[in-house]
């Protein structure tokens, strides 16, 4: 699938040019989402500002399960460029590649504890559109999230969800961030997704 691309010469203002040469210095290169993103500016930054809440020190979800949601969500909402992304942040934050490489079947593994299979479980339901949050659902989360985590991981669900879903439509690939081979998608997703 080919997506849309920024021309170079696009007109964006001078504080999103200033953000274009941070990410080129810490990332090597401009991130082709926030050049599509910044195509309208007041969205870009309402939506950055969100995600610098999302993702502070205080929060209550640690940054490593925070990384593993927003992978998840993203292998499940076909966004090559935020699961090579995030996969990669998600290495930075501690998170081991074998993990990373179990985590469609996180139910399953024994690399996963019960606060993050927990966390798995309800970011699945929420980014699904055929299921529906329960009382089972959030019975399973509460001997390990307060109110309050709870608040914030279905904030980060639903960011990633907006984010995953933005990058998939207007089909971003990988800019080849994480080198874990087979961390896009299990192979029954990857099937049901020609074209």
């Amino acid at each position: 699938m080919s997506y849309i691309k920024t021309p170079a010469d696009f007109p964006y203002p001078w504080y999103l040019r200033l953000m274009f040469r941070l990410q080129r210095r810490r990332y090597g290169r401009e991130l082709e989402p926030v050049r599509l993103w910044a195509r309208m500016p007041a969205a870009f930054l309402a939506m950055s500002a969100m995600y610098r809440a999302l993702d502070r020190k205080s929060s209550h979800i640690e940054p490593a399960l925070r990384s593993l949601v927003q992978v998840r969500i993203s292998q499940i909402n076909g966004c090559d460029f935020c699961v090579d992304l995030n996969s990669f942040l998600g290495l930075g934050r501690g998170i081991a590649e074998d993990k990373l490489r179990a985590l469609p079947q996180f139910e399953d593994s024994a690399l996963f504890g019960e606060r993050e299979k927990a966390a798995l479980a309800y970011a699945e339901v929420v980014t699904r559109s055929d299921r529906r949050v329960d009382a089972t659902l959030v019975s399973r989360l509460h001997p390990h999230f307060d109110d309050q985590a709870i608040v914030e991981l279905a904030a980060l669900i639903a960011y990633q969800n907006m984010s995953s879903k933005f990058n998939a439509a207007l089909g971003v690939p990988a800019q080849g961030f994480c080198s874990i081979p087979g961390h896009v998608r299990r192979p029954t997703e990857a099937a049901g997704k020609q074209g």
